[in-house]
């Protein structure tokens, strides 16, 4: 989920140690990472991963989805069958743990829906827990409108900057970590987790954010323990973090802190790329060397670049998962460019739509796109039958 490209957040190199290690786990707990032939039979098993980051049409942030009083399992089971009706068997849906502090029964009860309906349209999702973009004060309750013209003008961090700075207050996250995965650890449903999206990103927006070495240092403490706490759970799905902004990931690249923890702890590897083709396939050679599984968990942003008639053809290429980013036109605004922060398009609509596929009834924004993620998806489907 990059923020705008005069806001991105390019964090300095570090050499902080990765302080804070799991507390003693259950001797039955598979509580290290998955070797990498684990990781590729898992991989293997699935036909070509295509989704994208889902909100619904109808809620302005992860509070907005989830919250008992504006969670919408109708309108989030319509746009589901938009999904499945284009091929799409995946969808990255974001948690938060301010949910799980409020009313952790009814969070998983809630959670429970939205697999069932994902499961009626043949999706499997990936879930994440934590994300550190956007407003760095998040706030239970009732959540403000849209602010008019401008990209993702709701979406909140968690933990927030309080949340982050609060070393004291951690046990609750492991709390929240525990608690989620420990209820669907088992559970054939999900494909994935993914531990924190953009963990050194500083945040972006007109919002007053941490400094980036502060930010970085205390990431670079929680993420190790959130990867170990999921772990406890022991965990049929595979855990994730994805690397988004440094110029090399690649084994001899230089790595910050929060990128070293996401490459060495993550049983697939996960990245986003906004980028032209060329780039792309750039990021994808620098972290084959891995040897493991490819998920590209963000993607398409129209005037950057980054396009489904570029991306998705290297994707498959390479057998490369494709999550692209935006799904239902809707109170999140993101088909506005990340620059609406500083200048916002009240006046006049942005020549192209930057992310999102669809309309809220379901009419494509593009329909030679629909058609073309229809027609790879189908014989990506029919290729893998015939394995």
């Amino acid at each position: 989920m990059k923020t705008t490209s005069v806001m991105k957040a390019f964090v300095v190199a570090s050499a902080l140690g990765l302080a804070g290690q799991a507390m003693l786990m259950p001797a039955h707990a598979e509580t290290s990472r998955w070797p990498a032939a684990k990781a590729n039979q898992w991989y293997g098993e699935q036909r070509w991963l295509v989704g994208a980051n889902f909100l619904p049409t109808d809620a302005i942030n992860q509070f907005e989805m989830w919250q008992a009083d504006t969670f919408n399992p109708a309108e989030i089971d319509k746009e589901f069958g938009y999904a499945e009706g284009i091929g799409m068997n995946t969808m990255r849906i974001f948690l938060h743990d301010q949910l799980w502090a409020q009313d952790p029964e009814g969070f998983k009860k809630r959670i429970n829906i939205v697999l069932d309906l994902a499961a009626k349209h043949h999706i499997k999702p990936m879930l994440v827990l934590f994300d550190s973009c956007w407003d760095p004060n998040p706030k239970l309750g009732p959540q403000h409108p849209p602010v008019p013209g401008v990209h993702n003008s709701g979406w909140v961090q968690s933990p927030g900057t309080a949340g982050l700075l609060d070393e004291a207050g951690w046990p609750k996250y492991e709390s929240y970590v525990k608690g989620i995965v420990g209820a669907f650890a088992k559970d054939d449903r999900i494909l994935a987790w993914d531990v924190w999206n953009e963990p050194d990103n500083q945040g972006g927006g007109n919002y007053t954010q941490l400094d980036e070495p502060t930010k970085t240092a205390q990431v670079a403490k929680l993420l190790p323990q959130v990867f170990a706490w999921v772990r406890t759970q022991d965990p049929v799905q595979p855990l994730t973090s994805g690397v988004w902004h440094n110029d090399d990931w690649s084994p001899n690249g230089r790595l910050n802190a929060v990128e070293r923890v996401q490459i060495d702890q993550s049983d697939v590897i996960s990245f986003h790329s906004y980028d032209w083709p060329e780039r792309l396939e750039q990021r994808i050679r620098s972290l084959q060397p891995y040897g493991r599984p490819l998920l590209m968990t963000e993607y398409m942003a129209r005037g950057n670049g980054s396009t489904f008639d570029s991306a998705l053809p290297m994707a498959r290429k390479y057998n490369v998962a494709a999550i692209n980013w935006g799904f239902v036109l809707g109170k999140s605004q993101t088909n506005m460019p990340w620059d609406s922060w500083e200048k916002p398009y009240t006046k006049s609509q942005p020549t192209l739509w930057f992310h999102d596929i669809f309309y809220p009834d379901g009419k494509a924004y593009r329909q030679a796109e629909v058609e073309q993620i229809k027609a790879m998806t189908t014989e990506a489907a029919k290729a893998f039958k015939k394995q």
